[in-house]
């Protein structure tokens, strides 16, 4: 069952993200004529309703805690740890915003992805070239002072299991420049969805969105470093709390908690 599970989650995702691109690269278009925010929120839309397909596919209960702290409508970062690949699909699906996210430079070589991540307003930053990375940067932070959203994993990759990983506190550029809202993001569980195996399996998850932090305020000295080690220890928090209270047999069932 769980090979079948795989197959036909990893078919779905890959039908409807070929089918829903024409679609989305016309909505594209349309944005061009001065309309790019009622496309924005159609591109996520459909984005959303790919995410919670494939969730639905999955067969996972999903706990969702915190949703009331999403600000609907003032720039936002959400900061969130990484654990697998799985992370990105939960995000588009209870975000409750048009997102885009900040990728590494390497996904540009994956076919469909790296339309849809442009599609949904996300960059493409190179790491590795620090010129290439301030620009990236700078589009990024206009892009939210205009009121975009941005998700950013501060890890740099994912921690596949090994538990929170250092923060970069030079990720954070795009929420302290654009002095953005930033909402802590604690994901458990969706490393034992698939990468823990390699097969599709119902694993409890859980997506805690923490209190909202203003970085409009912040002294200059705390922007960098201070701010990682904030944000990390809140994420480690809601991890613990997570860990300390897991799912049970009749909540999992239940599905969402908001």
């Amino acid at each position: 069952m769980v090979v079948l599970k795989t197959i036909a989650v990893f078919a779905l995702t890959g039908f409807v993200m070929i089918v829903f691109i024409p679609l989305g690269a016309a909505v594209y278009l349309i944005s061009l004529c001065g309309l790019k925010k009622q496309t924005a929120l159609l591109i996520y839309k459909i984005a959303q309703i790919w995410a919670h397909l494939i969730i639905k596919c999955t067969g996972c209960p999903i706990t969702i805690k915190g949703a009331e702290h999403i600000p609907r409508t003032e720039p936002v970062c959400f900061i969130s740890n990484h654990d697998s690949i799985f992370d990105s699909v939960l995000l588009l699906a209870y975000a409750g915003r048009p997102v885009g996210f900040i990728a590494k430079k390497e996904l540009m070589l994956i076919p469909f992805i790296d339309l849809w991540i442009l599609l949904l307003g996300g960059l493409f930053i190179d790491r590795t070239n620090s010129r290439k990375a301030l620009k990236t940067i700078a589009r990024g932070v206009k892009r939210i002072t205009e009121g975009s959203a941005m998700i950013i994993f501060p890890e740099g990759t994912r921690s596949r299991g090994r538990g929170l990983l250092p923060f970069r506190p030079g990720s954070l550029r795009l929420a302290t420049q654009s002095q953005a809202l930033i909402v802590p993001v604690a994901i458990s569980g969706s490393y034992e969805v698939f990468e823990k195996t390699g097969f599709v399996q119902a694993r409890p998850v859980s997506v805690q969105f923490g209190s909202v932090i203003a970085t409009a305020s912040l002294p200059p000295t705390e922007r960098r470093q201070v701010l990682a080690d904030q944000l990390q220890g809140i994420i480690a928090a809601l991890l613990r709390t997570a860990a300390e209270n897991p799912l049970s047999p009749r909540s999992a069932s239940q599905g969402i908690e908001a």
